[in-house]
């Protein structure tokens, strides 16, 4: 793992392709901007790891199967 230290305002790059720019600290919090094109996908840790579980649920058949629920959701809409 590559460990920097940047202030507000300052970046990180990846390739030519990704920024990645602190935005804001207040006290334990810190807040990124991350610029990089539509194509990439960018997800919180937490979040990326459940659409991983999703996915491999599905891939398995592994889901509750419970199409009927899914089919009322649309029709709310």
């Amino acid at each position: 793992m590559l460990i920097l230290t940047r202030k507000v305002g300052e970046s990180i790059r990846i390739n030519d392709n990704i920024c990645i720019t602190i935005v804001d600290m207040d006290g334990k919090n810190i807040k990124i901007g991350i610029e990089a094109p539509k194509e990439i996908s960018i997800h919180r840790e937490e979040v990326f790891k459940r659409i991983k579980e999703e996915n491999q649920k599905a891939a398995t058949g592994g889901g509750d199967g419970d199409l009927g629920a899914l089919s009322d959701l649309f029709k709310k809409k």
